[in-house]
């Protein structure tokens, strides 16, 4: 007897599968920029921090699809407590997250009781429920300025967001000891070597960056930010530090300009920065997702109440 193999399923036939049922399950995705191009090209909204935050809050859908990280998925579950939401692989993790555990972070607040606390959104549901307010890169300076001058500040998780907002608004916020690693990933001897090549580049960073190399950026933004700038600016090439995902959306918006990932410290398959948690997910993963109506996301509903309110207010300031 002759042994035969059925060919595997194609992109394009996962990417029909994938819109009839969300056609069907009136579902929606939501994607981040750092995901890979085939899911950003099968989502409703690809987006930055916020923008998938403002998408969730206002969605009629009956299931939320989370193209992210699980902190996101969580995000999406605390703004629609009645909705499902769902995310591709529930091991698709933050390193921001995972470096700020409740137990530590709670022990951490009692030495200043007297702080009012901002959280980056980049953290779980447990720390969004002992915060006072969250924030995302795009709205960060907002949010730290609708404080007064005179209310003492914690700002969590991310340490080099923290400190690039200390700069901008002149503020001495205590910072908790986190960072992103794959915005930590960047080598600035290989950037400054890359300028000397591309003199006629400008050099755009994510302030989750180290503060040296920052100090060298022609512009410093979040996600959309970076994108935006890269179409408004005239001029025509850019070194781009941040997640490799991003490069898609960007270069679909910019398609006559050229982009260069900025190197990472170590050499892999594109030598940049690319995040392992949001590539976990994949087109046949969101497919089975969908199809499925699992990895489900759920939140207790003490977290989801006491969360809400610092969610609420970001949405609010950043109208």
């Amino acid at each position: 007897m002759k042994s035969f193999q059925i060919p595997p399923i194609t992109d394009v036939a996962l990417t029909e599968e994938i819109r009839a049922l969300k056609k069907n399950k009136n579902a929606v995705i939501l994607a981040h920029y750092y995901q890979t191009s085939d899911i950003q090209d099968v989502a409703d909204f690809v987006g930055d921090s916020l923008g998938l935050s403002q998408q969730a809050a206002k969605t009629n859908a009956d299931i939320i699809v989370f193209a992210g990280v699980h902190f996101m998925a969580e995000t999406a579950k605390i703004l629609n407590p009645t909705k499902k939401v769902v995310l591709p692989d529930l091991a698709a993790s933050c390193s921001l997250a995972e470096g700020c555990h409740p137990d530590d972070f709670a022990q951490f607040l009692k030495l200043y009781p007297d702080h009012k606390v901002i959280s980056y959104v980049n953290c779980s549901a447990e720390i969004k429920a002992m915060s006072d307010v969250i924030c995302t890169s795009s709205n960060a300076e907002r949010i730290v300025n609708s404080f007064p001058k005179t209310q003492s500040l914690i700002f969590a998780p991310d340490k080099n967001l923290g400190h690039f907002i200390n700069q901008k608004t002149k503020r001495n916020m205590v910072l908790w000891d986190g960072a992103c690693m794959v915005h930590e990933a960047f080598s600035i001897e290989k950037i400054l070597k890359l300028q000397k090549e591309h003199p006629d580049a400008k050099f755009i960073a994510h302030p989750e960056s180290e503060k040296h190399v920052l100090s060298v950026a022609s512009y410093i933004g979040s996600t959309t930010e970076m994108i935006n700038y890269a179409v408004d600016d005239p001029t025509q090439k850019f070194i781009v530090a941040t997640e490799a995902g991003i490069l898609h959306k960007m270069q679909q918006m910019v398609p006559n300009k050229t982009l260069i990932p900025a190197p990472a410290k170590e050499d892999n398959h594109c030598a940049c920065a690319e995040c392992a948690f949001m590539k976990m997910n994949s087109l046949e993963k969101l497919y089975l997702c969908l199809e499925d109506e699992s990895p489900e996301i759920t939140v207790p509903e003490q977290i989801i109440t006491r969360a809400q309110l610092p969610l609420r207010r970001m949405l609010e300031i950043s109208k």
